[in-house]
Formats: C-alpha cells, sequence, structure tokens
C-alpha cells in the first residue's frame, strides 16, 4: 500500500458520467479524496457515499475533489448518483488497475480505504474501515484541516 507522504499513484479512468478521468488532472489544482468502496447502492457503501454528500459544503471550504473508486460499470455508478444525488465524482475500475495500484484489493471483500492527497499529490492520510463506512468523511475533514493550517 502506498504510504503517507509518498507520492499518489497516477491513474486513468472514466467517470459516472463517461467522461476521461486522469488524477493527474488534479494534482497541483486541488486537494483530492480518494476512496475506495465495494459496491454501489449496497448498505454500507451508500452510508459512507452519504456522508460524504451531507459534508458536502464542510468538504467544499477545503478546495477538494472527491472521487470514489469501485469496479462498478458506468451505468451503475450513474444510478447510484442519481439515486442519492450525489455531488462527487464516481469512477469505475472494472479490471481492479486502480485498486492494485493502491492496494485496496482486499480478502473477502473489496477494501473500503480513503485517502487524503494534497495540492502536491502526496499522500496526508490513510483511513481503512470496513465496519465504519460513515467515519471515513470525518477522518478526511480532519486531515484536510491539518493541510489547510499548515
Amino acid at each position: 500500500m502506498p504510504k503517507v507522504g509518498e507520492k499518489a499513484p497516477l491513474f486513468e479512468s472514466v467517470t459516472d458520467s463517461g467522461e476521461k478521468f486522469a488524477l493527474s488532472d488534479f494534482i497541483g489544482k486541488h486537494n483530492i479524496v480518494l476512496y475506495f468502496y465495494p459496491k454501489d447502492d449496497t448498505p454500507g457503501c451508500t452510508r459512507e457515499a452519504c456522508a460524504f454528500r451531507d459534508n458536502w459544503d464542510l468538504l467544499k471550504g477545503y478546495d477538494v475533489v472527491v472521487v470514489g473508486v469501485s469496479s462498478d460499470d458506468i451505468d451503475s455508478h450513474k444510478k447510484f448518483k442519481q439515486k442519492y444525488n450525489l455531488p462527487f465524482i464516481l469512477v469505475s475500475d472494472p479490471d481492479k488497475k486502480i485498486r492494485e495500484l493502491y492496494d485496496a484489493k482486499g480478502f473477502i471483500l473489496p477494501d473500503r480505504v480513503t485517502f487524503v492527497i494534497d495540492k502536491q499529490g502526496i499522500i496526508r492520510h490513510i483511513y481503512k474501515s470496513q465496519m465504519n463506512p460513515e467515519n471515513h468523511v470525518k477522518e478526511a475533514l480532519k486531515t484536510l484541516e491539518k493541510i489547510k493550517n499548515s
């Protein structure tokens, strides 16, 4: 797994709207919250996504781009995003290559892990918890506050 203090691995994929996504497009411009979750529209993943949505106004204050990654296809992401009015990007990782880059594969279930990346592309925090999906946004906000004050 990439470690805190290391450069975030770069990747390209496709978003829920079918657009090309490249992490490198955001480096140097925004802080990034990159979160990996197991599956669209399942109880824990819905709670996690909705926690990010419900804290959206706070997140916006930190000049952040939030990106959710799962192996679901674009159609599934689009439906999930519309159903819960999610204001952030969902990226499809059907071949699990992005998960491999971040060593977020998991054993039985895919990992639920969040990376907070600063504007320079450096990983500032990693939070891994399968059982506490709502804590991911809280951990991200704490780290974004530290970045803002440093």
